[in-house]
């Protein structure tokens, strides 16, 4: 199914009820897997999605993580039928334990986590795919903040992350009126990355993936730490957080091996740590 790479650990494969996950060539895989509805959010999603981002952040054979959806759709937000006059308390759980968990999962994890989007992200679709790193979508795919729509405010980091992606204004307008934004709009306004046509996305975004994960994962895991904390900080806090970070990343073995590597004029063979 994925490109081989001989010098690489062999495909691992491990179906969950509403998540697929293969492990390849570094690069661990999670398909949101409820395609009949368009990967909408339940609590055994949520759940089981949480557990294998727990996975992928403790195995040294992940070194990058790419999250797509089955079928025709990235993720279609809340499985409403799920959500059927909760009460204030289920409410509350449902948005700390299923949403919430989710999107400190993926930003917490010091590995690059890319969003492969595929068809429609809507509502807490849309802003689980914007909490990745880098998040790339099929010309088809759509990002509609959808809350609007039924009386909800955007939840799963959509207030925090879409503002600072393509600024207040436009973020306001989008969250307000619940405007379909396509794949090709998402990368004009500085949302997304890039965008692909549909015959040649996922080998894209493939390909992207295996390049990351051999490259130096500290040092990119240290720059998401950064990136995170750049939000709160002043220039001067800024400066003083990547002078410590600067002495991590100094005393990797793929710093030294990229400085080896240099003086000897060969490509580096990264290890991730």
């Amino acid at each position: 199914m994925f490109r081989s790479r001989p010098f690489l650990q062999l495909s691992y494969i491990c179906y969950m009820s509403t998540i697929l996950f293969q492990k390849e060539n570094g690069v661990g895989y999670i398909t949101l897997n409820r395609p009949d509805k368009y990967n909408s959010y339940n609590r055994e999603m949520a759940l089981e999605f949480q557990r294998v981002l727990d996975v992928c952040a403790q195995d040294d054979e992940v070194r990058c993580i790419m999250i797509t959806g089955a079928g025709k759709g990235f993720c279609s937000g809340q499985d409403l039928s799920e959500a059927m006059n909760p009460t204030p308390e289920e409410f509350e759980r449902m948005v700390r334990e299923h949403y919430n968990a989710s999107i400190l999962r993926i930003r917490n994890i010091e590995k690059p986590v890319i969003a492969a989007v595929n068809g429609v992200a809507a509502g807490a679709g849309a802003n689980i795919a914007l909490a990745a790193d880098i998040v790339l979508a099929a010309d088809s795919a759509t990002f509609i903040q959808a809350f609007s729509k039924i009386g909800l405010i955007p939840d799963s980091g959509g207030t925090f992350m879409l503002p600072r992606l393509v600024g207040m204004q436009r973020a306001a307008a989008l969250m307000m009126t619940g405007d379909k934004v396509t794949a090709v709009e998402a990368v004009s306004m500085g949302m997304i990355y890039k965008s692909f046509p549909d015959d040649t996305f996922l080998a894209e975004c493939r390909k992207m993936a295996e390049n990351l994960a051999q490259m130096p994962t500290r040092g990119i895991g240290l720059t998401k730490r950064l990136l995170n904390q750049t939000y709160s900080h002043n220039l001067d806090q800024q400066l003083d957080a990547e002078k410590h970070v600067q002495m991590e990343a100094g005393a990797t073995y793929d710093f030294r091996e990229g400085v080896q590597a240099f003086l000897e004029k060969r490509k580096p063979v990264f290890k991730g740590r």
